[in-house]
């Protein structure tokens, strides 16, 4: 199993912290990118078990780092830098997730004889979900989706009346990181980005224009983005399927820090569908 780390450097953005997991055998393999979700990181928990047990079946791995997701490069796990993902947003997700897709396709890609960037597939987690679909529906590099405990919806998780007219006055929130007891930031320019952008980053509207195979996997027992928005997802997307895990919650029975080297049972479930789903 070969597993490498690469740092890309977009001119206009901070740098993103990426690593590959495969099997080398020369040759190209359809190629699996996941994106992580909200307060999220691509060592969390068992991410890295899940990208060995993907790269096994002869498909070759790639997470990253979001470049505002709080990471730094020297420390990647948790959130050494509170400021930058203060100012995360959307619209850096998603040219984050680009820069990576131009990475693949580019010469600087290093594995040309180990992927094959005609069959790309994303995968995203949580708030990645959403990242995944709004990317899929726009860019035609892209040939299977998978949305694991993905959103449907961005704009009815904002604040409103009172609570978003102080958030404007302020210029910042803050909501409390319950494992590490950070504060953690979201200035304002989130909430304006959004508006801002607002067609583009309706996930609604992004499921509706699909035009490729998507795989919608969820818990049911999903305490963070009920089994509902899986629901909706599979109404407004053309050619999805609902993978329902009974009795699963929003990691799938996982956790952070994870001490054991297998995935628990309902995320060993989701990893057999993303498998045969890719394979397919």
């Amino acid at each position: 199993m070969i597993k490498q780390t690469h740092v890309l450097s977009p001119k206009d953005n901070k740098p993103i912290l990426a690593d590959v997991t495969f099997l080398e055998t020369n040759k190209p393999k359809p190629i699996v990118i996941f994106c992580h979700g909200y307060k999220g990181f691509k060592d969390w928990g068992c991410w890295n078990i899940l990208a060995e047990s993907i790269a096994k079946s002869s498909l070759f791995f790639l997470k990253f780092n979001f470049s505002h997701n709080g990471g730094t490069i020297e420390n990647p796990i948790d959130f050494p830098n509170l400021d930058a993902f203060g100012e995360n947003n959307f619209s850096k997700e998603l040219n984050d997730l680009n820069t990576v897709l131009n990475w693949v396709n580019s010469n600087e890609n290093p594995y040309i004889n180990e992927l094959d960037p005609s069959a790309i597939i994303l995968v995203g987690h949580s708030r990645g979900g959403g990242i995944v679909t709004i990317k899929t529906a726009e860019d035609k590099r892209i040939k299977k989706l998978i949305t694991l405990a993905g959103v449907s919806d961005y704009k009815s998780r904002f604040p409103i009346g009172s609570e978003l007219e102080f958030w404007k006055n302020q210029g910042v929130a803050y909501i409390e990181n319950t494992r590490t007891k950070q504060q953690m930031p979201h200035y304002f320019q989130f909430y304006e980005d959004f508006i801002n952008n607002e067609t583009r980053l309706t996930i609604s509207r992004a499921a509706k224009e699909l035009t490729v195979p998507h795989l919608i996997i969820h818990g049911t027992a999903d305490e963070t983005v009920p089994f509902k928005e899986a629901e909706s997802l599979l109404v407004w997307s053309a050619k999805s399927e609902l993978f329902a895990i009974d009795d699963a919650n929003h990691v799938f029975g996982s956790g952070h820090p994870w001490s054991s080297d297998n995935l628990p049972e309902d995320l060993d479930l989701a990893v057999n569908e993303i498998i045969k789903f890719s394979h397919n």
